[in-house]
């Protein structure tokens, strides 16, 4: 049983719930469970929504988007706000549901929480910033005024790894805009999802507006993508199920797609070698690399890649891994779950059998505390080739390969070399070499000297088969609106 009994509490009341019109009620599918990765403790369970219950909800919030729509930006954006006050209120409650449901130590769920209320203020001012444009015609008498509309209603498909920031995002962004949302949260982690809609059913987000669904993504979530009164699919997830969502959908659907990564790191002769390393240890194993941002391979120069492969295995073996609930302070907790796990794991033997060099982790840590759960060391491996799936393949967990190179061209073709184009990442105090890169990395995001490659207010997507459409910024909100051109005869000459 949990110890925390406020925390079990909370998760209770969660317990087989669907937000539907403005209402929680038990569901009334069939129960999946789900597990603490920390202790593989059932701490609750999932309804699998029901066709009925699917259709309950998309038809509130079809009913819904027609006034919300209608009230003017700034009635939306104090709603916002309000939504934005409640969850930062009761950050740490969130987000030990989160750790309980994903793993992550608390200290690292409740800075997620704050991120999602910031993005409810961020797009509650963005809502009364929608500006349309007045066209110039080739013809005297005519104006051209090109409005925008929202799209209509929403369904959002979220995954496990950031179950409060990539359903605030999508949230956010569409409510600013006026529609509807259906959210489907990963059964993994659905309690974070509902745990959002009890604050949106507080700060008085009309009946409709806001839906939540759970169950499995190849039914629930598959669903919402064929049915006829979804108007956007805004999507997060694995490059393969992106595609199928893309592949699948029966009739023309607008579609934000923010999909996988294989993202690279330079390190040219000229970095600064102590932040090179601090920011290639924050990135690879934030969140036990179970970001898409995640650095999963790293090219160093050959001047400075055996310091530099020793500073980095010194940093990884430094960061503590533990239960995220006991010890809400740890630099890591669980891995969510194990499949993340397991592919690490094979990550690791396919390059150690091909002739990389382990110089740090490698195996779960060691005690009874940890045996029950989904864990593992941060893990450094040296001396990799391109041939290695930990340097083609994204890994999703706490594993980073680490080359050589002798040229700045042949480091920017192996970064490039890869279907993924989400974010890169380049450490270099030349100028020259800082543009060469800039310029010549293929990816929607590239970080010089930091780590941090999305802020809230820049456009945030990826390229080739990281995904279609942005999110952050004022270019998510745009994602939820349709263009009119409005072309009037009023017959004024000049």
């Amino acid at each position: 049983m949990m110890k925390n009994n406020a925390l079990a509490e909370s998760i209770a009341v969660l317990d087989s719930i669907l937000y539907i019109d403005g209402k929680f009620s038990k569901g009334k599918g069939s129960r999946l469970p789900v597990l603490n990765p920390a202790t593989s403790e059932v701490i609750g369970h999932i309804a699998a929504a029901t066709t009925d219950e699917i259709d309950a909800a998309v038809s509130a919030a079809r009913h819904a988007f027609a006034s919300w729509s209608k009230l003017v930006p700034k009635t939306r954006a104090i709603a916002l706000h309000r939504l934005g006050d409640l969850i930062a209120a009761d950050a740490l409650n969130m987000a030990m549901i989160m750790t309980a449901e994903q793993g992550k130590p608390v200290n690292e769920a409740k800075g997620e929480i704050l991120k999602l209320a910031e993005a409810c203020h961020f797009y509650a001012e963005e809502a009364t910033r929608v500006h349309g444009e007045i066209i110039p015609n080739d013809q005297q008498g005519f104006q051209s005024l090109v409005v925008r509309e929202p799209i209509g209603v929403v369904a959002a498909i979220t995954p496990w790894n950031y179950p409060a920031e990539l359903v605030g995002w999508k949230l956010c962004a569409s409510l600013a805009a006026g529609c509807s949302i259906v959210i489907k949260p990963a059964e993994l982690t659905p309690f974070t999802a509902l745990a959002i809609a009890q604050k949106c059913h507080a700060a008085g987000i009309p009946a409709g507006v806001v839906n939540v669904l759970t169950g499995k993504g190849s039914q629930v979530g598959q669903a919402l993508v064929e049915h006829p009164q979804v108007d956007k699919i805004a999507f997060t997830g694995s490059s393969a199920v992106g595609l199928h969502i893309q592949q699948s959908c029966p009739q023309v659907k607008r579609l934000s797609l923010e999909l996988g990564g294989n993202c690279p790191m330079i390190v040219t002769a000229s970095a600064d070698l102590d932040a090179a390393v601090k920011g290639a240890a924050r990135r690879s194993f934030r969140n036990c690399g179970q970001i898409c941002i995640a650095i999963n391979r790293i090219y160093v120069h050959r001047a400075i890649y055996e310091e530099f492969v020793t500073q980095l295995a010194a940093a990884a073996d430094a960061l503590s891994v533990d239960n995220g609930l006991e010890n809400p302070a740890a630099d890591l907790g669980a891995m969510a779950s194990a499949e993340p796990l397991d592919k690490t794991r094979t990550h690791l033997q396919d390059a150690l059998v091909k002739g990389a060099r382990l110089v740090a982790g490698g195996k779960a840590p060691e005690g009874i505390q940890y045996a029950k759960g989904h864990f593992f060391r941060p893990t450094v491996i040296a001396d990799c080739k391109h041939s290695m799936q930990v340097m083609s393949e994204e890994t999703f967990g706490p594993l980073v390969g680490v080359a050589p190179f002798d040229d700045l061209d042949e480091a920017i073709s192996y970064a490039n070399d890869t279907p993924y184009g989400l974010a890169a990442y380049c450490y270099a105090q030349n100028l020259t070499e800082i543009h060469r890169v800039s310029v010549g990395l293929d990816y929607g995001n590239v970080a010089i000297n930091n780590v941090d490659a999305g802020i809230m207010n820049a456009a945030y997507g990826g390229r080739k088969q990281s995904g279609v459409g942005y999110e952050h910024g004022r270019e998510e909100l745009l994602e939820y609106f349709n263009f009119k051109h409005i072309r009037l005869h009023h017959g004024v000459e000049n």
